[in-house]
């Protein structure tokens, strides 16, 4: 065991560059987690009144299933993370076996490795939840009208349920991914590096039993959100599973629908690098749907808990009402939704950044073959930038589908206690939502071209 586990730790050292999206991706979800659970603190650290706190208490039910909604979303990314980490070392794992290793033992490895990675995210989550603890509460401090005071809080419940959150999340991952490494061949092992990821959809038939069922559930959420809003919160949790699946589905048929229009019109299909572009993207939304729903779905949550936290808190305090208990008695709600919001918005643009990242190796292999067959550098770079436009411009399309549902309840919601400036807090967050995601793109866009072209991408 002693063996295994100080090959694991060598494996780790070495495929640093390979395991920092990987790290960093889990970083933002135990950071994420732990500041969720540990909220309370944050409050209590500025010094609330007991009947905000009371307020606060009440919202228990609604925090614990975001929490748990949050558990949900990034279990899907972790899963895509460590999917994508097994592909590229499959080769690896086969020269294990070559050498004489077991199936046994490699599993041993592979479980050591996610072990070893899983705990160093879990304490870099932690500790930058503590360190930015001050800025929590600042927005406690702004929603709440109070003076702001610089206090480090650290909590232990909410570090133990963020580390059993991850002992659970990583126990699936690895089970998960060792038991995929032992039942593939030797073979199969060695090529899988270099198999190219193929649209599956099935035939006419197939697609349309899909899209029936992205319909069927996309118009029961809709349908909750706009006429049964009591019942969508109550079962907030499947709702939002079901929707990320919907939306999963209608990514996939959605990419290969354009992909069958694009190789309709020859002339259009052959010129340039379109062909190879729309050969990319389908091959990788193939793999990545889940996790691009789940992103989708975290920028559109992000979007309501922003535009309700602002509506109950500062909506309450506009110079045209005056002051009243609602303001007070609402303001816990609206430091969750402004702050978890944001926190969900940062999460999801780094999260696609991060994803588009990870692809950058394999992605350099196809563009190392075009460049060496004369392919001119602009159109390599105008492929990547489309390639990078498309997958942060798709996420953001859904999100704003989903909140044109979801803000009709926040607005039902604002306007029954009184709250004014809706309209113009709507049109703030959105504005700020689509200029992080522009900022975060262009970013990723520069970083990926770096990776992907090297020296090559400021030549014309």
């Amino acid at each position: 065991m002693r063996l295994y586990l100080k090959l694991a730790l060598g494996n780790v050292r070495r495929s640093a560059r390979d395991y920092s999206v990987y790290f960093i991706t889990l970083g933002f979800a135990a950071c994420l987690l732990y500041s969720f659970v540990g909220s309370m603190d944050h409050l209590r650290a500025m010094g609330l009144s007991p009947d905000q706190m009371g307020v606060l208490g009440s919202a228990g039910d609604v925090l614990e299933a975001f929490s748990i909604f949050t558990v949900l979303v990034f279990l899907f990314l972790v899963r895509y993370a460590n999917r994508f980490l097994l592909r590229r070392r499959k080769r690896e794992f086969a020269l294990y076996e070559l050498c004489g290793m077991g199936r046994g033992p490699l599993a041993a490895v592979l479980v050591g490795e996610t072990a070893l990675v899983g705990s160093g995210a879990l304490a870099l989550g932690i500790a930058v939840g503590v360190a930015f603890s001050p800025a929590f509460g600042a927005v406690a401090a702004f929603v709440f009208d109070v003076p702001w005071r610089l206090v480090f809080t650290f909590s232990d419940d909410a570090a133990a349920w963020t580390a059993g959150c991850f002992a659970m999340v990583f126990a699936f991952n690895a089970v998960d991914g060792a038991r995929d490494i032992v039942r593939r061949p030797i073979i199969e092992l060695l090529s899988a590096d270099r198999v190219p990821e193929r649209m599956r959809l099935g035939g006419r038939m197939a697609r349309g039993a899909q899209a029936l069922l992205a319909a069927v559930l996309l118009a029961v959420v809709w349908g909750a959100c706009l006429f049964q809003p009591v019942y969508f919160i109550a079962f907030i949790i499947p709702m939002g599973f079901a929707a990320c699946f919907a939306t999963s589905l209608v990514a996939r048929l959605g990419v290969s629908a354009w992909g069958a229009r694009e190789r309709r019109r020859p002339e259009r299909y052959l010129s340039g690098l379109r062909a190879f572009t729309v050969r990319q993207v389908e091959g990788r939304v193939s793999s990545t749907s889940m996790a691009l729903a789940c992103v989708c779905a975290l920028i559109a949550v992000a979007v309501c808990m922003m535009v309700a936290g602002f509506a109950f808190s500062v909506g309450l305090r506009s110079p045209e009402m005056p002051p009243s208990g609602v303001a007070a008695s609402m303001a816990p709600i609206g430091y969750i939704g402004i702050f978890y919001g944001a926190v969900f918005l940062l999460s999801a643009a780094a999260v696609l950044a991060l994803q588009q990242l990870s692809g950058a190796a394999d992605a350099r292999r196809a563009y190392g073959v075009l460049d060496r067959l004369g392919c001119e550098r602009a159109l390599m770079r105008s492929s990547l930038r489309r390639q990078i436009c498309l997958y942060f411009a798709a996420p953001m399309a859904g999100a704003l589908v989903h909140d044109v549902f979801g803000l009709f309840l926040v607005a039902f919601l604002a306007f029954a206690i009184g709250s004014s400036g809706f309209f113009s807090i709507v049109a703030g967050v959105l504005a700020f939502t689509i200029g992080l995601m522009a900022v975060y793109g262009l970013v990723t866009a520069r970083a990926v071209e770096r990776a992907v072209l090297g020296g090559r991408a400021g030549g014309g």
